[in-house]
């Protein structure tokens, strides 16, 4: 495969790259490596870059935008999301560090309201440095990030009644070039494909080598409508690039026995004909038509070097 063949976004008409860079793990480099690695994507013909508030607390989006903000914004896809904006601590609210130890001194906040969806837009466009955003994602509204599948209802009702109606009068008017959902649940990802008209999903570790849960009704849905699908996630936050080694990684906590075992049975199947276990982990989605890119989490130049290799 050709990483930087390019496929079209759903119905959208806008073309991206197989390979993205997803900068979920951008605010953790050092500046300079975190800069010298977005500048190593573009300049190897990458042209999706995705980022979001939550990632290092803002980080992401300043250092995303430090770069791109150089090149002609015509010659790059830039995605980012909604559902939290960001506060400075108080003495009411001291600084919560638990989303990223090494993010920016700014608390987060759970809002898929009117208000706090222009909020958490205003924001990012003001750390990204640039005034324009092709692709805007409702992001984490699920059971993961919420706790309770009550807590999910209450966001989800939220978001639909208020988050998506801006979204969609930004891309009735040309403002955006597509809306999408960011989660990795497929269940949610039914919910709002029954809910809304989205153009795409960034659906994290859900369809990879490991465990194919969005095969049964998600991804044929996508197909039907014409709905792209970002893969984010295609090495469950890593043990699919590490292979099943002590302290792998499997949806960003230490993998469990049977994790391995299965790891360890595909890495088998890799050695019997040469293949590198994170080439094939990341080709693998590639292969089925929704999947229009998939977008590894990078913070390192090599491991730009790696994805496109």
């Amino acid at each position: 495969m050709d990483p930087l063949s390019k496929r079209s976004l759903g119905k959208t008409g806008v073309e991206v790259t197989i390979l993205g860079f997803g900068g979920g793990m951008l605010g953790r480099a050092a500046e300079n490596e975190a800069l010298r690695t977005v500048e190593a994507a573009y300049d190897a013909g990458l042209n999706l870059f995705d980022t979001a508030p939550h990632y290092g607390q803002g980080l992401s989006e300043v250092r995303m935008g430090a770069v791109l903000r150089q090149k002609s914004r015509e010659t790059y896809v830039l995605s980012t999301k909604v559902g939290r904006y960001l506060l400075p601590p108080s003495k009411e609210f001291p600084l919560d560090r638990s989303p990223d130890a090494k993010g920016l001194d700014f608390n987060e906040v759970f809002d898929y309201s009117r208000d706090g969806t222009l909020r958490a837009i205003d924001q990012s466009m003001a750390r990204l440095g640039i005034s324009s955003i092709d692709c805007l994602l409702i992001h984490d509204v699920d059971v993961w990030s919420h706790g309770s599948r009550e807590a999910y209802l209450t966001y989800f009702k939220q978001s639909m009644d208020e988050c998506y109606p801006v979204l969609d009068d930004l891309r009735k008017q040309g403002v955006i070039k597509a809306v999408g959902v960011g989660v990795n649940e497929v269940d949610v990802c039914m919910d709002f494909t029954r809910a809304g008209d989205f153009d795409f999903f960034d659906l994290a570790g859900r369809y990879t080598l490991l465990e194919q849960g969005g095969l049964g009704d998600f991804l044929p849905l996508c197909l039907e409508r014409n709905i792209g699908i970002m893969l984010g996630g295609p090495y469950n936050s890593g043990i699919l690039a590490t292979g099943a080694k002590e302290g792998a990684k499997y949806n960003y906590k230490p993998a469990r026995p049977e994790i391995l075992n299965a790891v360890q049975r595909i890495e088998a199947v890799c050695a019997r004909y040469s293949v590198p276990l994170a080439a094939a982990a990341l080709q693998f989605p590639l292969g089925h038509p929704s999947v229009t890119s998939v977008i590894p989490g990078t913070d390192a130049t090599s491991q730009v070097e790696r994805n496109i290799g």
